[in-house]
């Protein structure tokens, strides 16, 4: 699977942000960064010698664990279950308690060891520096955590739509081959009737429609060249049973290309099976159906057209019965607005034209 640059880093950002095997690496990213940021300002230098760094991560160790707390505590607690005010006010509380934490520490710890001609004003132009530093690096710290959140609850979301559409395909595609060997079925008990040697050949060729069924409609996607395969023993089966009906598959494809062109199993299965359906003549008069199959610009088309008797009505495509909303309902599934199915009704024909991405 190809991914562009864009994409590949999109990816690999939201991946860093929320997956667990980041984690160490986040965390330490964000402490170099915000130790910089802390470095960069101006109240370390206020103190002499070596003081001075100990001054400094004094106030890292202070702001870190405030933001940690806000991180690990104030935001799934209270913010995440909508407990917006009391976020705020314990919010507020903390850093209130921390700044004077911090100012504590410069009285009683550090006090001795300030430059005595630091200015008063430098003094407080220090703390409200500390102050603006530390309201931004909180609010990004929930920002992450809610984007963290936003992107962990859309990829459960994804998982379930995708289970979702698996289990529903796996529906579809089980209403679909009951009613596909229901009409088979019917085939052999009229043949049985009126001709019993051709019905016990009907049940060897039934025998194998369900090995295609057993292996290969398990599989989420079958070869080309065995979809035309089964389609060519269904319509020989009905040529069987019919005297007066004809049909030919045409593939201009390649024949590397069929052979290795993969579809997902019984997708044409419905359409060729209304066809024959559609041709019966009830006058016993000649009847048929005729399907080309090409590939082009990455694109699959299927044409079926088969004869309609004078007299037939076959109805829309809204009400023409469980298989056919059932495979309108499966390609939709599969393939969202990429395929095109279009069927015609006419006077003598009836028309499936369906184009599908491979």
């Amino acid at each position: 699977m190809k991914y562009s640059p864009w994409k590949f880093e999109e990816t690999f950002v939201m991946d860093f942000l929320v997956e667990a095997k980041y984690g160490f690496r986040r965390h330490l990213l964000f402490l170099i960064f915000f130790f910089f940021l802390l470095y960069s300002a101006r109240f370390w230098h206020w103190y002499a010698g070596m003081y001075q760094y100990y001054v400094l991560f004094f106030v890292y160790t202070i702001l870190i664990t405030m933001v940690y707390i806000n991180i690990y505590v104030l935001v799934p607690r209270f913010f995440f279950r909508t407990k917006y005010l009391t976020y705020l006010v314990l919010l507020v509380l903390m850093g209130v308690v921390g700044l004077n934490f911090i100012g504590l520490g410069f009285k009683h710890l550090f006090a001795d060891f300030r430059i005595k001609n630091i200015l008063r004003e430098n003094e407080k132009g220090g703390i409200y520096e500390g102050v603006l530093m530390c309201i931004p690096i909180i609010l990004t710290t929930t920002t992450i955590k809610l984007l963290q959140k936003w992107i962990n609850d859309n990829k459960r979301i994804n998982e379930l739509s995708n289970l979702t559409l698996n289990m529903e395909l796996n529906e579809l595609r089980n209403q679909i081959n009951p009613h596909f060997l229901f009409n088979m079925l019917n085939n052999v008990k009229a043949l049985i009737r009126t001709d019993p040697t051709k019905a016990s050949v009907v049940i060897v060729k039934l025998s194998e429609f369900l090995r295609y069924q057993l292996y290969e409609n398990s599989e989420e996607k079958t070869l080309l060249t065995s979809e035309v395969e089964f389609l060519s023993n269904f319509l020989n089966l009905e040529k069987i049973r019919r005297d007066h009906f004809s049909f030919d598959i045409q593939a201009d494809v390649d024949k590397r290309l069929i052979n290795s062109t993969f579809i997902p199993p019984n997708l044409f299965t419905t359409f060729v099976e209304n066809a024959v359906k559609h041709s019966v003549d009830i006058s016993g008069g000649k009847s048929y159906v005729h399907i080309r199959i090409s590939i082009e610009n990455n694109q699959l088309h299927f044409r079926c057209i088969n004869s309609k008797s004078a007299g037939y009505a076959v109805s829309d495509k809204k009400s023409s019965g469980l298989g056919l909303a059932n495979i309108t309902r499966r390609l939709e599934l599969l393939y969202s607005k990429t395929f095109n199915l279009e069927i015609e009704s006419g006077e003598k024909e009836y028309i499936v034209n369906l184009k599908i991405p491979v």
